[in-house]
């Protein structure tokens, strides 16, 4: 198990701030690709929007402000 960790962790750290953020851009057209197929979702409580926001920004937060 900590092989296939190993690999990609030695993989990611090839990534310049512009594959970063290539890969941001991946995410949001699957999010659009997503949306554009099943309309539902966007029927969906925003509030559920906030709390995913909220649990994903959790840990960078945390790695930024308050681990030393």
């Amino acid at each position: 198990m900590y092989a296939v960790i190993d690999f990609f962790n030695s993989r990611v750290k090839r990534f310049t701030i512009f594959d970063i953020k290539l890969l941001q851009g991946i995410g949001i057209f699957v999010a659009l690709i997503l949306v554009k197929l099943f309309p539902q979702i966007m029927q969906i409580s925003i509030w559920w929007f906030v709390a995913l926001l909220v649990i994903c920004t959790i840990r960078p937060f945390y790695l930024m402000y308050v681990r030393k």
